[in-house]
């Protein structure tokens, strides 16, 4: 799906303007005069960013963002005002933002900070399925499997593993055999790498993963 950007600004000389140059630069873009109109139309799913005003009328940049993080914490935010501060600049950056510019920006520092914000949600959607594929293999484990891949996944010898479920080492090597096949793990450092990536469990911690 083409990823789109979502200008917000209640100045429609100005977003029509940014619309017309972010168009002839090959972006698709969707324009908006306040952010209740924005959230009437909310692209849930869509990738994309959005270049936001910080004085609107009705709910202002900054509370915006906030619903926006909200409603979808995957699609950045740009801020470009002709009202900027100090104090609201370090906010928006606090809260996630990818940039604040001052109106009017340059046309290079403007499609440098839409493209940079396009290349985050693009790779945080990547990061997203990954993850969500990940746990889709994690739930195809029995609740035996899970047992045996919390002990794995902090280095315990099968030896170890078979003495504290108190069964045998060969039971053991099986149940490790499914967990590494059911997670596509090809090694015991990937087999790690998964359960860290999904904050499955306390490294310093010997309670196992819940």
């Amino acid at each position: 799906m083409e990823p789109i950007v979502h200008i917000v600004d209640d100045d429609r000389s100005f977003r029509t303007a940014v619309g017309r140059l972010l168009s002839a630069s090959g972006y698709r873009v969707s324009l908006y005069e306040s952010g209740d109109q924005f959230l009437a139309q909310f692209p849930h799913d869509e990738p994309g960013c959005v270049l936001l005003d910080l004085d609107l009328p009705g709910l202002s940049g900054l509370e915006l963002q906030n619903r926006v993080t909200e409603r979808a914490p995957l699609l950045p935010v740009v801020f470009l005002t002709g009202r900027g501060n100090v104090k609201a600049s370090v906010q928006a950056m606090k809260a996630g933002a990818e940039d604040f510019l001052e109106k009017p920006a340059p046309r290079g520092a403007l499609l440098e900070a839409v493209e940079r914000a396009l290349r985050r949600c693009e790779t945080q959607r990547v990061e997203q399925d990954r993850i969500q594929t990940l746990r889709a293999r994690i739930a195809h484990l029995t609740p035996r499997e899970f047992e045996v891949f919390g002990f794995i996944v902090r280095g315990k010898l099968n030896k170890q593993i078979a003495h504290a479920l108190g069964t045998s080492e060969r039971t053991v090597k099986a149940h490790r055999h499914n967990v590494m096949e059911k997670l596509e793990a090809r090694s015991l450092a990937e087999t790690v790498s998964i359960a860290e990536r999904l904050r499955l469990f306390d490294p310093a911690s010997d309670a196992l993963p819940r």
